[in-house]
């Protein structure tokens, strides 16, 4: 009858040991995981700081090419004008 009772106490604290450690062991995943998941924000919030600066600057380019056609445009008139 003891060894009865004792096998099943061993075998009752066996099995809480292998639960608290599959319990530690999965909030180790889940915290790497997280780590992970919070670095590919980061990743994404930079990709989207460039793209946003890059947009600025295509808008400066254009703005600018176009100061230059109107300039080139300008241009070729005064020296049409020249040629009459």
């Amino acid at each position: 009858m003891i060894s009865a009772i004792s096998g099943i106490a061993l075998g009752w604290l066996g099995r809480e040991r292998t639960v608290r450690k599959d319990a530690a062991q999965e909030a180790g995943a889940g915290a790497s995981l997280h780590t992970d998941v919070e670095y590919i924000k980061r990743g994404v919030d930079d990709i989207r700081a460039d793209v946003r600066m890059q947009g600025q600057r295509m808008d400066g380019l254009s703005e600018r090419l176009t100061r230059v056609e109107e300039s080139a445009k300008q241009a070729h008139k005064r020296i049409d004008r020249l040629e009459e």
